[in-house]
């Protein structure tokens, strides 16, 4: 009765340093080598979910990075080979390859970020700043987006909204927020950008009309390399990490984002952080 158990546990310890995480240990004992066995039967199927998001992960970067160098060795091959003779059709596959080489360009740098916001000591520098004067600069420079498609952008947020946080990395959450508003709605679209403080928190909603999302895709948004729409994000050149990052650097803040969305009406993103 007490070297079983242990016989069990090196017969799963082998298998595991082969990769194998799928043997259990089956256990009725209710003492402390119960309570082991149990402890390591939690760590083996712990491990087994790290592996396969190991591999999911390594395989979505292999498919992004295949992508756009397939583009690029294709058409590069044709215009070498005299395939393509048209100064017209040369110019368009130069702009092809010049596209596909910013999104493996985007694609290293969001994963170096996403890399170093999951470290164990990710850069973060808190200071005060006036939040409402940020995003108001943040809808000013993405102005020539919104007005290209004829977006109405309306702002409301009360005057002085003091938050403590690192202004580059949130920057970048009311970037990406805003450029996927304008992206997904349709052109004439509106979109809103409202705010409030409350007694110990800041909240930030930012709505459009546009295209959606489906009940199936909303609770998967913030998942690494999703994508809703995925004909639409390799057009735009969205490589599904935007939001992953962005739900990163909010809950480093110590905050909390929800998404509410219905297929055709619109999405809201609504962010919480603390004061």
């Amino acid at each position: 009765m007490l070297i079983q158990p242990i016989r069990e546990m090196t017969i799963a310890t082998r298998k595991m340093a082969k990769g194998d995480f799928s043997y259990f240990i089956p256990n009725k004992r209710k003492d402390e080598l119960g309570q082991l066995t149990n402890s390591f039967n939690e760590m083996t199927r712990d491990l087994g979910h790290l592996e396969e998001m190991r591999h999911e992960f390594v395989t979505n970067v292999s498919h992004e990075i295949q992508s756009p160098l397939t583009s690029i060795r294709g058409f590069a091959k044709a215009l070498r080979e005299g395939i393509i003779t048209d100064p017209e059709e040369q110019k368009q596959t130069l702009d092809i390859i010049e596209q596909e080489s910013t999104r493996l360009s985007q694609l290293g740098k969001h994963l170096l970020q996403l890399a170093e916001l999951e470290s164990e000591q990710p850069a973060h520098q808190p200071r005060p700043y006036a939040l409402d004067e940020q995003i108001r600069r943040v809808v000013n420079a993405l102005e020539p987006h919104w007005r290209e498609k004829g977006h109405k952008l309306e702002i409301r947020l009360p005057a002085r909204l003091a938050l403590k946080g690192d202004e580059q990395q949130l920057e970048q959450v009311w970037i990406n927020f805003l450029m996927n508003a304008i992206r997904y709605t349709p052109p004439g679209g509106q979109i809103t950008v409202t705010g409030k403080a409350e007694e110990q928190e800041i909240l930030i909603r930012i709505t459009d009309n546009g295209i959606g999302l489906s009940e199936e895709d909303l609770p998967h948004i913030f998942e690494r390399f999703y994508k809703a729409d995925k004909s639409r994000a390799r057009q735009d050149g969205g490589n599904g990490l935007g939001l992953a990052i962005t739900r990163r650097i909010v809950l480093l803040h110590g905050g909390t984002i929800a998404a509410d969305s219905t297929l055709g009406s619109g999405t809201t993103f609504t962010i919480r952080l603390p004061r």
